[in-house]
């Protein structure tokens, strides 16, 4: 079957041997590995055999014997690192743990099929159908492809069987199905009209126009937010447009703001709402240039063309003057803490961050607050290295020692907070004291800037012990894996629930970091995080002494004090008539039925906020829009507006053609947890595979042939191909997964990031990434057009995982560098430094970089991988040895999703039970 995206004269045919397409023109035989890029050139007659190498390292297929000093060796391929190919009597190249597999190796990326290997006898086409169902889906695709709403363009149907078909884990990186508008919707042609997926998407890229189509469907109706999204010039990022005239043009029924969805009436001089059909004046000044002062081009106007906007916001938008940035640090500074290493590495990470503090008007408050058995308070004289602690023992009835220099500019005592810091390690040194107040710190810092707003941050080693807030050790073995463990992951103190919406009114934010080698009851400690939209990070196990340990949190703790925030921030989501946002998932508090107050709005967080359908929608196209009214970090108050514009359908099939995997996925992660929460972590999981089984059954009965009879046929478009894999992934997850081995913190953590990760980190996050690294081919970990070049990702299978091969698995907060028992010598000597496999160390390090290419190379993937998702993350990189520490292995071997373990399926098990339940059967 032809490809359409292929060249004239090419097909793709799928080797199973290799399992990959094979690429044939047709017309000479020739075959492939690459994508053809164009028209075929025959190839000039091959040179004269040289045996001269790049001087680049590669490590031949027969290295093994030349390392262990094998006196005759065949003639070597250039080196990749290979295993010893079949005509050398090599062993099997692949495995799975407890079974040997024995298929051949494919030529590294980029190889010429030509060159070392010949491709396969060809195999039958990717994804051929039976003829008869694939002639019959033909005829009901066709018939709906040419349907649509409004004169756009249609959404074409393509479906594809998900049972045998191969998933390259590099499309999951796609972008969702196109947006296709009506002619006319957008008032300019502008390509930044609509919102990028990174701020905004939806489950579904075209709206049914009634609720009961959309119930037909069974597809989930929610949309993904991110509004304060970083900016990154290495992903070619454009800096959000700044409006800064506060000519803001506003509906004056529903108070849309202006975008470039609108219509201008009456010759210009009015302009109806998009949402509401209301007609408004266009403000006086919205054609002038009050910088010029001169008439403007009303078409130029950053509001008209780009989705994404922000209004320097006027005085009416104020309740009060925009308040400084105000950063108060609780430390925990008992015996635990500082033997940790924890209180110095913190004041050390504190120390070095300050320059990146947002002060850009040197308005910017500090406070810091030891605690431990007692509240330890700091005064600085402003100009002056002195610094005077005072201690407050009486944790009962909290109160501020002196409430008027505790609170100091960072600008003008930078001196004395400077020398803190470098003391602050050393003041506590000799302490024993055991205990931790944290409740009460928390009191004192809700004293100290209630009357401001800003952020808390608190840095603890210990459960709370002392005071209000008191916790106490509540992990039971017994429950874990049982239908009550989800029990442990809802806060056992209503302190702290009650206490984060005081802050919340307060404009107060809370992050949280969390340092223990015991239990620590995250899931109590993060409702804090939860009700004030800020963030929770969780280092189980910290030692500083370890450098992974003290580098990772100083790096995410000066990435997130270093990050522009909004403060004081609300917002709220508004949409065309018809359609009304109904329920709210992630970090906030909801003032009102649909306002949500963000006392900080974090970078690269995420909301999910599901949609229903009230009433029948007439109108060709839907828009819905996010306001995010904050005081920015330089005290200026500013209202963000992020536009999504949508058309809607009466077409099933186009409900189908334009959902999007990646936000439905995202949709099924926050209800999922959310359900574990208010039931069980057994229910959690059912109701992912229940949905996803309904989608499939309706599909099944709506869209083919088969209808509601039998077939061999797990059937969906091919845009949602990767959902079971995605949701077999969420199940699986450590959030939500069947085991009676993960602690409560890490879980309840887990599901912290499940509900506030983006969707770009958490797609990884739930389908983590997976690279062969010793026989990658030569330009990989070297730079090109875009940065480093990557390996191509593998499916998440440990038949994929060979012998002597080194293999890198990263879900965005953790690294396994994988290395087979039998590595060759030069391998572990090249990117370890070490002299055999035998003495490898494994477990959490820090690779060495070495005077040799392939180390080289494997450092800049390493490296680009940490940097390639947004967030302020640096994951943990573990060594693990095929035959190292079983426990780490095992973690290694949980990410590759698509493998059965434990009490989970494999990827092939759940699509056979995903199709008994949707009510497909065997014929």
């Amino acid at each position: 079957m032809a490809d359409p995206q292929l060249p004239p004269g090419w097909i793709s045919q799928w080797d199973e041997t290799h399992q990959r397409p094979l690429f044939v023109h047709t017309a000479t035989g020739h075959t492939q590995w690459d994508v053809p890029a164009g028209d075929f050139q025959q190839p000039p007659d091959a040179p004269a055999h040289s045996t001269a190498h790049s001087k680049r390292r590669q490590y031949a297929a027969g290295q093994s014997q030349a390392y262990s000093g094998a006196a005759e060796m065949p003639p070597t391929q250039p080196q990749a690192y290979a295993y010893p190919s079949a005509a050398t009597g090599a062993a099997p190249a692949f495995f799975t743990p407890g079974l040997q597999q024995t298929p051949a190796q494919p030529p590294y990326y980029g190889q010429d099929a030509g060159g070392y290997a010949s491709p396969a006898p060809p195999q039958p086409p990717y994804g051929q159908t039976q003829p008869a169902y694939g002639q019959q889906m033909g005829q009901v695709t066709d018939q709906f492809a040419q349907m649509g709403m409004g004169g756009q363009k249609g959404y074409g149907l393509h479906t594809v069987n998900v049972i045998g078909t191969y998933l390259d884990p590099q499309e999951l990186t796609n972008p969702p199905p196109e947006i296709r508008l009506p002619p006319g919707a957008c008032v300019t042609q502008s390509p930044y009209a609509n919102a990028d997926p990174s701020y905004m998407r939806c489950t579904v890229n075209a709206i049914p126009t009634t609720n009961a189509l959309l119930g037909k469907s069974k597809l989930p109706l929610g949309i993904i937010l991110t509004p304060h999204r970083s900016v990154r010039e290495s992903d070619g990022d454009q800096e959000v447009p700044v409006i800064t005239d506060q000519v803001i043009a506003r509906c004056r029924r529903c108070r849309t703001y202006i975008n470039p969805y609108v219509q201008f009436i009456d010759g210009g001089n009015r302009w109806k709402c998009c949402m509401c059909n209301m007609s408004n004046e266009v403000p006086q000044l919205f054609d002038w240039d009050q910088q010029r002062n001169q008439p403007a081009d009303r078409w130029s106007r950053y509001e008209l063309n780009h989705s994404v906007v922000e209004f320097v916001a006027p005085t009416e938008y104020m309740v009060r003057p925009p308040q400084p940035p105000v950063y108060t640090f609780l430390i925990d500074v008992s015996h635990a803490a500082v033997q940790s290493g924890m209180v110095a590495t913190a004041a050390r990470a504190i120390l070095e961050s300050l320059d990146r503090i947002p002060n850009g008007d040197d308005r910017t408050k500090v406070a810091i607050i030891g605690f431990d058995v007692a509240l330890h308070f700091f005064t600085i004289v402003p100009g002056s290295t002195d610094v005077t602690m005072l201690v407050v023992s009486d944790i009962e009835d909290v109160f501020l020692p002196k409430p008027n220099d505790l609170l100091i500019n960072l600008t003008e005592a930078r001196a004395g907070i400077e020398g803190l810091l470098g003391r602050l390690n050393d003041m506590f040194q000799e302490a024993h004291a055991i205990g931790s107040a944290m409740g009460p710190a928390l009191q004192a810092a809700y004293k100290l800037i209630n009357a401001i707003g800003g952020k808390i941050m608190v840095l603890t080693s210990s459960l709370p012990s002392l005071g209000e807030g008191a916790l106490k050790p509540r992990e039971d073995p017994k429950l874990l894996g049982t239908a009550k463990e989800s029990s442990l992951l809802q806060p056992a103190a209503s302190f702290y629930k009650t206490f984060a919406i005081d802050c919340s009114r307060a404009q107060i934010s809370v992050d949280m970091f969390l340092f223990s080698s015991a239990y620590t009851d995250v899931a109590s400690l993060s409702c804090l995080p939860h009700y004030t939209s800020g963030q929770t990070f969780f280092y189980p196990a910290f030692n500083a002494t370890r450098a992974e340990d003290a580098l990772k949190f100083a790096h995410e703790f000066g990435e997130v004090l270093g990050s522009p925030i909004g403060l004081e921030a609300v917002m709220r989501v508004r949409a065309s008539r018809g359609l009304r946002m109904s329920q709210f998932h992630g970090n906030f508090f909801v003032r009102s039925t649909d306002l949500l107050a963000l006392p900080a709005v974090p970078l690269d967080q995420s909301y999910m906020i599901e949609v229903e359908i009230e009433e029948n929608l007439t109108a060709p196209f839907v828009v819905m829009q996010t306001a995010v009214l904050h005081t920015s970090s330089f005290g200026e108050r500013r209202i963000r507006v992020v536009t999504l514009a949508l058309p809607t359908t009466s077409n099933v099939s186009e409900l189908y053609a334009s959902a999007d995997q990646v936000a439905i996925a995202t949709y099924l992660a926050n209800k999922a947890v959310e359900r574990s929460l208010s039931s069980k972590l057994e229910d959690a999981r059912d109701a992912v595979t229940n949905k996803l089984a309904e989608i499939f059954g309706t599909y099944k009965s709506t869209m083919t042939a088969a209808g509601s009879g039998a077939s061999a046929q797990l059937a969906i478009s091919d845009n949602l191909k990767f959902l079971p894999l995605l949701c077999l992934g969420l199940i699986k997850h450590v959030g939500l997964r069947a085991s009676a081995q993960i602690p409560p913190d890490l879980r309840a953590y887990a599901q912290a990031l499940l509900t506030t990760l983006p969707s770009q980190q958490l797609m990884a996050y739930i389908h983590p990434a997976f690279y062969s690294l010793h026989n990658m081919s030569p330009e990989c970990g070297t730079v090109g057009e875009r940065g480093i070049i990557m390996p191509p990702r593998l499916p998440l299978t440990s038949e994929r995982l060979e012998r002597h091969g080194l293999f890198l698995i990263e879900d965005g907060q953790n690294m396994f560098l994988w290395v087979g028992r039998d590595a060759v010598p030069q391998l572990v000597m090249d990117v370890f430094d070490a002299p055999n496999y035998e003495t490898l160390r494994g477990g959490k390090q820090t690779l060495p970089i070495l005077e040799n290419d392939f180390s080289e190379r494997v450092n800049a993937v390493i490296a680009k991988t940490r940097v390639l998702r947004r967030g302020p993350y640096w994951p943990h990189l573990y060594v693990v040895k095929e035959d190292g520490d079983p426990a780490l292995r095992m973690w290694a071997l949980s990410m590759l999703i698509q493998d059965r373990a434990d009490q989970t399926p494999s990827y092939a098990q759940y699509l056979t039970a995903l199709k008994e339940k949707a009510g497909f059967s065997y014929i």
